[in-house]
């Protein structure tokens, strides 16, 4: 474990063109096509700036809940993020690594190889964002009419990650001697097959990739529902979530880490991180000015649409858009941000018009607006006031507003002494201050 002084942490979300909904229509900002030479571009931006790590978020499904909104926005498609990765893998030294792989939709055995290659390919640096998926539209191709439900898709990732960790231990460290002397290249008494046998899985192991650098490749989960919270406390070294208000924050931050003992685990071994979005302009009011103006290029039917898939899948267009959100079924999508939003809804009294414009604006997540320095001020006030240990920095155009983050907040907060000057040695988990995972097999032959 680190000894440094506590710093925040920032991921990067470098969502297609940007976090918001019309960021590919804005002139300053990427299209979303695919283009590695921007994504590398990125990416240097990024690890320049000291960044902990790049995070890519990933569904399994073509389109947005329509086809009005998968033709009129940059989110229909893109690149598989592990695939991507391994590129950027190259041409990056100590930025972390983070891809989204569902326990819904692949197998144990695949994740578990993947992360570990890329752990390897990148000298460390690999990180699993581990999600149940959400839609029918993902799991109809992977032969189901209908996602799995809520509970049984959570039993199912309980299961999934015990295996992925037993798969990242089954071979030792030392298991390969690699001895041209005496022709000895495996030691076979520190390999251990695994013989799973479970509700959702048969898995016999071992794995056939050595033991990856980080012991186990980091593990971040953004669920939380009940089912998400007990998840990320047992297993997550990096909770993504989605908080707005500074005391909701303060509120999720001590109930996670509370929940962490229950498993031997302490509350400096997870790291809770929520999403956020910020405009930086030289007055309040210039950055209000740049987001209206980006707000402006939202299609209304989109932004509904968006609104509509992630609020349980009811299809809000059939209601009044100036009235306000009708009573929503329980979804057996993303439950967490159905609770936010029907209690923006009611807190607010915004229209349905209202809260799909500000959703789409943001994906749910706070957009943060102020000169740099009232940035900073915002983001101490959480880190320091155990609301957060860090954020998930979502630009909502790429790459002018990262840019303007980089160059003009995060001075001030290294300043502050709150944020890095330089990354430290090692692997991802010693960049973040976290422990190495001790092989369960060890010594057990």
């Amino acid at each position: 474990m680190s000894s440094s002084p506590r710093h925040l942490k920032l991921f990067l979300f470098p969502a297609a063109s940007g976090a918001h909904v019309a960021a590919w229509r804005h002139p300053a900002s990427r299209d979303g096509a695919p283009d590695f030479a921007a994504d590398r571009a990125t990416a240097e931006l990024a690890e320049a700036a000291g960044f902990d790590a790049l995070f890519f978020a990933d569904r399994l499904a073509f389109g947005g809940r329509d086809k009005a909104s998968a033709e009129r926005s940059s989110g229909a498609a893109g690149l598989e993020p592990l695939t991507l990765l391994a590129a950027l893998s190259a041409v990056t030294r100590d930025i972390g690594l983070v891809a989204t792989a569902s326990t819904s939709y692949q197998e144990p055995f695949h994740v578990a190889r993947s992360f570990a290659s890329l752990d390897h390919l990148s000298g460390g640096r690999a990180g699993w964002n581990l999600v149940t998926s959400l839609t029918d539209a993902e799991a109809g191709n992977f032969g189901r009419e209908q996602h799995f439900e809520h509970g049984e898709r959570y039993q199912r990732a309980e299961e999934f990650v015990d295996v992925v960790k037993a798969l990242w231990d089954s071979l030792e460290d030392d298991a390969f001697p690699r001895d041209k002397a005496s022709g000895r290249y495996l030691d076979g008494s520190k390999v251990h097959p695994l013989e799973h046998r479970g509700r959702h899985f048969s898995v016999r192991g071992p794995l056939n990739v050595p033991r990856p650098p980080q012991g186990h490749p980091l593990v971040v989960q953004a669920g939380s529902s009940e089912e998400g919270l007990q998840l990320a406390a047992r297993v997550a070294d990096v909770v993504f979530t989605t908080q707005q208000e500074l005391a909701q924050a303060q509120a999720f931050y001590r109930e996670l880490k509370s929940r962490l003992p229950a498993f031997g685990r302490q509350p400096e071994q997870q790291l809770i991180m929520p999403g956020l979005s910020v405009i930086v302009g030289r007055s309040r009011g210039e950055a209000e000015d740049k987001l209206r103006a980006l707000n402006e290029l939202i299609d209304i039917d989109v932004a509904v649409s968006f609104l509509s898939a992630l609020s349980g899948g009811t299809d809000l267009s059939a209601y009044p858009l100036d009235g306000p959100l009708p009573e929503l079924a329980l979804t057996n999508g993303n439950r967490s941000k159905q609770a936010l939003f029907l209690r923006q809804a009611r807190e607010k009294g915004l229209s349905i018009r209202q809260l799909a414009l500000q959703v789409a604006g943001s994906g749910g997540h706070r957009v943060l607006l102020g000169t740099a320095e009232e940035v900073a001020d915002d983001l101490q006030l959480w880190f320091e006031s155990g609301a957060a240990d860090g954020f998930n920095f979502k630009p909502l155009y790429l790459d002018d507003n990262l840019r303007e983050f980089a160059e003009q907040v995060l001075p001030i907060l290294r300043e502050r002494g709150l944020f890095k000057r330089e990354y430290a040695s090692g692997t991802l988990r010693e960049k973040l201050g976290l422990a190495r995972p001790l092989n369960r097999f060890q010594g057990r032959s």
